[in-house]
Order: structure tokens, then C-alpha cells, then sequence
């Protein structure tokens, strides 16, 4: 497979990567075959999937916004991808040019565009980093030397919790988070499930069993293990659900039903 300009050394084309399924879904071109088919695959298994991943673009530039208007203009990206238009810190910039982001990631392919994006950009950074590396993120030179962590933080895991497995303790992982940033800091949080929708348990079975050859396996969650993600932050209103009824900007009748698969929420820590 011949390798694109924009495609950095060393990575591997002939695995699907989540970062660049992802990108498929929206529409972007930062892509592979070999993700293309992947991503192929997961919307048989679970039909209307890239109006869910449009749904849970839609969630977050909306939390990004109820951010700002609460007075946390300082963004921490977990598990950021591939830019698309309506990044994070294009909707934090509009409603307050004070705004800082820093993203991070740690596919290849989306620190290195996400760097050419950013390029003149002194508001942004990117850093590759795993959410399963906390310390490692909250030490790091980007972090330290572009956020003020006396300061509020957004911490954003939008579309992220889902690749991390049970065995791997993601809700030890947000405590350690919660922990290190100070009262006031939100929790951005979305999450796939079956749930809400009109798909089925076999549904999702189905599409976990597709991603089980990308470079993250994924794991659908119930309400109840999405709850305790929020443990120690106070769950502002309308509470964990649907992404489409969090906050919606207008009617959300015409919806397509499929997209309330799945949960997203915003908690504060007190």
C-alpha cells in the first residue's frame, strides 16, 4: 500500500485504526482502505452508525459551549482524533478567543494532522499521550506550560471511555484525573451503547466483534457503568443521557431514532 504525504512513518496500514474509522464516519479523508472496510462492516452490524457519530460531534461542540458559559474556557482533549470541522477549540474560540486546548492522542495520524492544523495556532497544542497514562498526560510540558491547573479544566472523553476495557479500570483512571484538577473542572463524557435506541443487544455485539481487528477493541456499556464515571462530580442538568436530548439547540423530534444509542453527560467536580 503506497503511503500518503500526510501518513507519518512507522504505523501500521494494513490494521484499521479507531482514530481513522472515526474519520471515515464523518465524512474526512484521512482514511485507509483497510479502515474504509472496517468501517463498512460496523455500519451492517449497526445500521445509521455515522448519524450517531455526527450526534456525538453535535454533544460535544454544545458541552464546549456550556463550558465556556460556565466559566471554564481551559480544555483537555483526551482521545481528540483526527481534526474535522467544529473542532473543540474552534467552538471554545469563538465563544471566548481567551480559550486553551490542549489535545491528545495517541494514533500517529491524528497527532501529526492535528499538529498541521494547529500550525500558528497559540492556542491549541497536541500532544500524543494515552488516556491510561494520567500522570503522564498532567506532567507533561504541553499540559503544564498551556493549561493553569489551579484553573478550572474541561476535561473531555468524548467517544473515548468505549475503547478502554473493563480489566483496564477507566473509572480508577477519571478518579485519578478528578483528583489531580481542581473544584470547578467539568467531566465531558460520551459514551456507546445499544441502549436508547432502536438497535439491539445483538446489535452491538455484532459491531464489537467488526472492531475487534482495529487497534482499540470496543466495549459497549450499560447506564449503570456510565453512571459511575461520574463518581465525585456532580451531574449538571438534564443528566446522563441520549446525546441529542443534552441541551439540544432546537426540537429534536426529526431525529432518525438511532441516534439516541448511547449516553453523554457533563458532571462538575465540587
Amino acid at each position: 500500500m503506497e503511503r500518503p504525504d500526510w501518513a507519518p512513518q512507522g504505523i501500521d496500514l494494513s490494521r484499521p485504526s479507531v482514530s481513522r474509522i472515526y474519520d471515515f464516519y464523518l465524512g474526512g479523508s484521512h482514511n485507509f482502505e483497510v479502515d474504509r472496510e472496517a468501517a463498512r462492516q460496523a455500519i451492517e452490524a449497526f445500521p445509521g452508525l455515522p448519524k450517531v457519530m455526527q450526534a456525538n460531534r453535535a454533544f460535544m461542540r454544545r458541552a464546549v459551549r456550556y463550558a465556556v458559559g460556565d466559566g471554564v474556557t481551559q480544555f483537555l482533549d483526551i482521545g481528540s482524533g483526527i481534526p474535522t470541522f467544529g473542532n473543540v477549540h474552534e467552538v471554545a474560540l469563538e465563544a471566548d478567543p481567551s480559550s486553551r486546548i490542549v489535545y491528545v492522542d495517541h494514533d500517529p495520524v491524528a497527532v501529526a494532522h492535528s499538529r498541521a492544523v494547529l500550525e500558528g495556532q497559540d492556542r491549541a497544542v497536541v500532544m500524543a499521550g494515552d488516556f491510561r497514562s494520567p500522570q503522564e498526560i498532567l506532567e507533561s510540558a504541553e499540559v503544564t506550560g498551556h493549561l493553569d491547573l489551579d484553573r478550572p479544566v474541561a476535561l473531555l472523553l468524548v467517544a473515548l471511555l468505549h475503547f478502554i476495557q473493563d480489566d483496564e479500570d477507566p473509572w480508577k483512571t477519571i478518579a485519578a484525573f478528578r483528583d489531580a484538577l481542581p473544584a470547578g473542572s467539568l467531566l465531558v463524557l460520551s459514551h456507546a451503547s445499544w441502549e436508547g435506541g432502536p438497535r439491539t443487544s445483538e446489535h452491538g455485539r455484532q459491531i464489537q466483534d467488526v472492531y475487534r481487528t482495529a487497534s482499540s477493541q470496543l466495549v459497549m456499556r450499560r447506564r449503570p457503568d456510565v453512571e459511575r464515571f461520574f463518581t465525585g462530580f456532580d451531574v449538571v442538568e438534564p443528566g446522563i443521557v441520549s446525546m441529542p436530548d443534552w441541551r439540544p439547540d432546537g426540537p429534536t423530534d426529526q431525529e432518525d431514532p438511532v441516534v439516541y444509542s448511547g449516553f453523554a453527560g457533563v458532571g462538575r467536580k465540587a
